[in-house]
């Protein structure tokens, strides 16, 4: 466990996360290389579902990346996003994943220095937290 290199999966919304992530890249702003980015249309869109296929193919960690508060391209995507991310936590909690497994941010499209900040701080959480327990069940 001591060389764990976590997978975190980050679904971006179109126009403010997932620039902000290029601008991260364009600016050669460092952020760890295990973070698989998921552009979508808009936070809003990101299902339940989604979040946990994406833990049962095997990530450690996942967050949500939408626009500001109040400054959704689709009005209050990012504001159904957050609601549904706190009714996900729970669900996790109930089948014994940890709730810190799931995050919700924002920003905005020239925030690079952000999505490099939350992808850093999300694989050092995770990578703390050690790796998923569906990973342990399904190697059991």
């Amino acid at each position: 466990m001591e060389n764990f290199e976590p997978v975190i999966v980050a679904f971006c919304c179109h126009y403010c996360a997932y620039t902000a992530a290029d601008m991260a890249g364009s600016q050669r702003l460092p952020y760890p290389a295990n973070v698989k980015i998921i552009r979508v249309p808009c936070s809003g869109k990101v299902d339940a579902l989604h979040i946990v296929k994406a833990f049962e193919k095997g990530a450690d960690g996942v967050y949500v990346a939408g626009c500001l508060e109040g400054d959704c391209h689709f009005k209050n995507g990012n504001e159904r996003a957050a609601r549904r991310i706190d009714f996900v936590k729970k669900y996790l909690e109930e089948i014994g994943i940890e709730s810190e497994r799931l995050e919700m941010t924002t920003m905005s499209a020239g925030m690079g220095h952000r999505f490099a900040e939350v992808a850093t701080q999300m694989t050092e959480k995770i990578r703390a937290l050690g790796p998923s327990p569906v990973k342990a069940a399904q190697a059991a």
